[in-house]
């Protein structure tokens, strides 16, 4: 077993701190330092993502003196800040460059979209009905009528079922008086679910 190695120093109970300081930071990139460079600096344009590890003095002053666009013109500058605001991608007014949009036969892709949009936005245009209540459901049965029956239809039948099965309209046979409550307690139903206000 090695007694100076890394694993063996973490495990003891008190490790040696110049060392372990040492093993997890670079030693100082200013030429001369032998400090740990704990710190990260930017390495400058074109090389992002990349960085010197310098102690905390020689950061300080590389810092000072960091400029990411030294070396560019300052109309180099004004175009870099200005394409910095969309990111450096390319971006075209609204309506310029149609020969772009379109395709090597003429077809553009920009007018098909809008067309199938602009015929799926008709075909859901159509007004939406609401669910059928189980109760309201079971009125327009008893009535026989079919789901999609509002107003003077459901009035009609109503008016046409009353005279067929009311006591004075049949020589004052009762056997009917049920089947004409039914068919008053469905009206109403409908009545009070707004189905007779269309």
């Amino acid at each position: 077993m090695k007694l100076n190695s890394k694993i063996f120093d973490s495990i003891r109970v008190k490790p040696d701190k110049e060392r372990v300081v040492e093993d997890r930071h670079p030693v100082c990139e200013h030429p001369g330092c032998k400090r740990p460079g704990q710190h990260k600096a930017p390495k400058g344009r074109d090389r992002e993502g990349q960085f010197f590890s310098f102690c905390v003095d020689h950061v300080r002053e590389y810092n000072k003196s960091y400029n990411y666009f030294n070396g560019m013109g300052d109309d180099d500058v004004r175009t870099y800040q200005k394409d910095s605001l969309t990111g450096h991608r390319p971006t075209w007014k609204m309506g310029v460059n149609r020969q772009a949009a379109d395709g090597p036969d003429g077809f553009d892709a920009r007018e098909n979209a809008r067309g199938n949009a602009q015929r799926k936005a008709e075909q859901t245009r159509r007004p939406r009905q609401r669910k059928l209540l189980t109760l309201e459901k079971r009125s327009l049965d008893v009535l026989n009528l079919p789901k999609t029956a509002r107003g003077d239809e459901i009035k009609a039948r109503y008016k046409e079922l009353v005279k067929l099965n009311h006591p004075d309209a049949n020589g004052g046979d009762r056997s009917s008086e049920d089947r004409l409550r039914e068919i008053i307690q469905a009206y109403n139903v409908l009545k009070k679910a707004g189905f007779l206000s269309n």
